[in-house]
């Protein structure tokens, strides 16, 4: 029997393609956690199919798939919700969705808006290890965050770590208090392609794994227990003929 594991998977943006890619050299089994960390939306054209995997795969395996909101996620939930679309929303990536949904009826809509409506803003697991889209602010943990959508909107958490590099330890008096909060931390949200990386980064105790598989990147599966990783190949050759998201 394979040994359990706990995987981390990175933003997606509809690419489903480069997913069953990066789970195949993962080689995941039944046994395996596997924590995606938001954002399956906006961006590639496999939006819907990779919905529908999702859905299928957390029915299979219950407890062992946790599946967390992204700012991306929270604006699909609002557009299953009332049809309207958003001109800013579309050039971020939104048009492959609107596209994608294009001939799925009013019930697998309704399904699919129940399926976003009941992710988890965030998940903290045996170990103490934090998993959350983009971060937290407060000084006492994603549970008292005063405002809910921070933990998939807001950057402070990682520009802080950024600006403080790897000068302090943990026992420093300097060290963050909302750091030393968890064990570790794990985030997406913010492309480490923006800061010249193309696989995932390491700052103090936080580990980010959006490694730009929206743009011209690569998606990323990492084992949080012995920090090996597996990534897909650069997605936008899996798309060659798609734009995946803009920047701006």
């Amino acid at each position: 029997m394979a040994q359990a594991r706990t995987l981390a998977i990175g933003d997606i943006h509809g690419g489903f393609k480069a997913l069953e890619q990066v789970l195949l050299r993962a080689q995941i089994s039944d046994s395996d956690t596997l924590i995606f960390l938001g954002d399956y939306v906006d961006g590639w054209s496999d939006v819907y199919d990779l919905v529908e995997w999702l859905m299928t795969y957390q029915q299979l395996h219950k407890e062992r798939c946790i599946l967390l909101k992204g700012n991306h996620d929270d604006w699909c939930e609002k557009w299953l919700r009332t049809n309207v679309e958003d001109d800013y929303k579309r050039k971020h990536g939104a048009q492959s969705t609107y596209d994608s949904y294009a001939h799925v009826s009013s019930e697998v809509r309704s399904k699919h808006l129940n399926f976003f409506e009941k992710m988890k803003l965030y998940h903290i697991d045996n170990k103490n290890r934090l998993f959350v889209h983009a971060g937290f602010t407060s000084e006492y943990g994603p549970a008292k965050e005063y405002v809910p959508s921070y933990l998939f909107n807001d950057r402070t958490l990682w520009e802080m770590v950024i600006s403080l590099g790897r000068t302090i330890t943990k026992d420093s008096p300097y060290f963050p208090k909302r750091m030393k909060l968890f064990h570790e931390v794990f985030i997406g949200h913010t492309p480490v392609t923006d800061y010249g990386h193309t696989t995932p980064m390491n700052i103090l105790n936080l580990w980010n794994l959006d490694t730009g598989a929206a743009f011209n990147g690569k998606l990323t599966v990492m084992d949080v227990d012995s920090k090996q990783y597996w990534q897909s190949d650069i997605v936008s050759g899996l798309y060659p003929n798609e734009a995946g998201r803009k920047r701006g």
